[in-house]
Formats: structure tokens, C-alpha cells, sequence
């Protein structure tokens, strides 16, 4: 299959383009500048210039593909305009040809608690956005397309991704670092090489309309993750909690979706598509893996 992908050079899409040349596909990926066109076709991908402001390249390269592939995110506040965008363009491609669509949401769409696939929505502000396109996105099987999404937890590997905001995060007078919100709540996770591993296996076999927590079934603590950031960057280990107040004058937006207390399994595709999660957990990353610096 010759897939068109966007987001090729970021955590999670440079992931699935790994896993989609592992499984023999060809990939022609969009990329919007020089630095990114050279990163691509270093890792095998044929390059599409373009951003994704531009809805004729996308409806182009979706037209001759034989499926399509969305992990890019604007990271600026744009997001919901572009990803709207991509989709009149995308998804009026490909009505009525069978080929699939998968696009990516996010597990904090289903607020706090144990959540799965069933769980009613309840997003933080941050992300209430993805709600109406995830339903957009699923809606497009009735025009004939085979529409996936896939709401990944937080992402991890390769040092990058948000156990960064714990691991940079300030220290406390005694040199305790200092956590987003009080470390109770729980953060759903997935390492990134098996999610994309996730939507190479969504992209060849998903029923048209589905919808998938990428998750690996592990939910260790804000207090944990912190725990392992300390030992793994030298320090003693030793954590403290910080307000809701004071995670928002730090963090912005982004504090109430890391204060969720979320856990969840990813049982479903694990069933239903035969997904295997075997990395390594975040916990261990962070002590020893590829965030550690001792």
C-alpha cells in the first residue's frame, strides 16, 4: 500500500512511518520544510512539500494514495482549524473509494477515570476540539471511507514527549522536583514505537468507523513518573506536589489535562486487531532508558 502521511518527523508519526516501512509499505509524506524533507527521505519516505494549510496538496496526495495517515499537530493553537481543514479536504478524496483514513485524537478527550472506547467524553478545555472531528472522522464510513481514529495516552520514547514537562520541571528549596499537580493522579501511557505499530495494524484491517484507545495498560502516578525522572537525571528520587493554581501559572491550558486521574487498559485492540505492546514502560525510560542521564 502506498500510504500518504503527515506528521512523519514527529514522535508519533515518525514512529508509524517506521512501522509502515517495516510491513513493506511505501510512504509519501508531507514535510514544510528543507530540514524535515532531508529527515524523511533519510528514513525512507518519498517527500510531498506542503503544510497543512494546504488543502489542494492534501486532497491530491490523498486522491493517488491508497490510504491516508494523520498524526501532524500544529502545537500553536491552530490545531482544530487545520485539522477541519485537512478533513473537508482528505475525506472529500477519498468518499466512495474504500481506502482508509486514520486520524489521530487523544484518551484525555474522555476526562477522568477509568475510560475506555464506551466512555462518554468529558474533555478538559484543552482538547474539547478533537470531540466533534473524532465524530466527523468516524461518520465518513457512511461516505465510504474506511475511517479510523486512534486516541493515543501520553506518548514516550526517544527522550521526547510530556515526561519532559515532569522531568524539567523546578525544584523545591531541598531540591525535591517539584511535580504537575499533587502526583496522585494517574497519566495513561503508550510507548511510541508500539503505537506505531498500532496504526500500521488499524490502517490494514480496521472496520470502517472505529475507534481505539492507544494505550499500553499502564497507568503508573504523576508521583511515580517524577519518582523515576529524579533517580534516572541523578537525583535522590524525592518529589513534591504543587497546585492546580500553581501548575496553571507554570503550565497554561495544559495543567488541568495533566492533573486528570486517568487509567485505562487498550484491551480493545489488543482483541480486535491483534496489538501487542512490548516496550519498555515509561517508568523504566525514565530510570534508565533513553530520558536518563545517568
Amino acid at each position: 500500500m502506498d500510504v500518504f502521511l503527515t506528521g512523519g518527523t514527529g514522535l508519533v508519526g515518525s514512529s508509524v512511518l517506521s512501522a509502515l516501512l517495516a510491513d513493506g509499505h511505501t510512504v509519501t509524506a508531507l514535510a514544510r520544510s528543507d530540514d524535515s524533507s532531508r529527515a524523511l527521505e533519510a528514513a525512507g519516505a518519498t517527500v510531498v512539500r506542503g503544510d497543512l494549510t494546504d488543502t489542494a496538496v492534501l486532497a491530491a496526495a490523498a486522491t493517488t494514495a491508497d490510504g491516508v495517515i494523520h498524526t501532524a499537530a500544529a502545537a500553536d493553537g491552530t490545531d482544530a482549524e487545520l485539522d477541519a481543514g485537512l478533513l473537508d479536504a482528505v475525506l472529500g478524496a477519498l468518499a466512495g473509494s474504500g481506502k482508509p483514513y486514520v486520524h489521530t485524537s487523544g484518551v484525555w478527550v474522555h476526562g477522568a477515570g477509568t475510560v475506555d472506547e464506551d466512555t462518554p467524553f468529558d474533555p478538559p478545555q484543552l482538547t474539547a476540539w478533537r470531540v466533534p472531528l473524532n465524530a466527523r472522522v468516524r461518520a465518513a464510513a457512511d461516505d465510504g471511507v474506511r475511517s479510523v481514529v486512534i486516541a493515543p495516552g501520553i506518548v514516550y520514547g526517544r527522550g521526547l514527549g510530556l515526561p519532559n514537562v515532569v522531568l524539567g520541571g523546578p525544584r523545591d528549596d531541598d531540591g525535591a522536583l517539584v511535580l504537575p499537580g499533587s502526583g496522585d493522579q494517574h497519566w495513561t501511557t503508550v510507548q511510541a514505537d508500539d503505537l506505531g505499530r498500532l496504526y500500521a495494524l488499524a490502517l490494514a484491517s480496521a472496520a470502517p468507523g472505529s475507534y481505539y484507545l492507544g494505550v499500553n495498560g499502564q497507568n503508573p502516578t504523576v508521583r511515580e513518573i517524577g519518582e523515576a525522572a529524579s533517580r534516572g537525571t541523578g537525583g535522590d528520587g524525592r518529589v513534591v506536589g504543587s497546585s492546580r493554581q500553581d501548575t496553571e501559572a507554570r503550565l497554561g491550558p495544559l495543567a488541568a489535562a495533566l492533573d486528570l486521574d486517568q487509567q485505562a487498559t487498550g484491551a480493545r485492540a489488543r482483541s480486535e486487531l491483534g496489538w501487542q505492546p512490548t516496550g519498555p514502560s515509561m517508568l523504566d525510560e525514565l530510570r534508565s532508558g533513553s530520558y536518563a542521564t545517568v
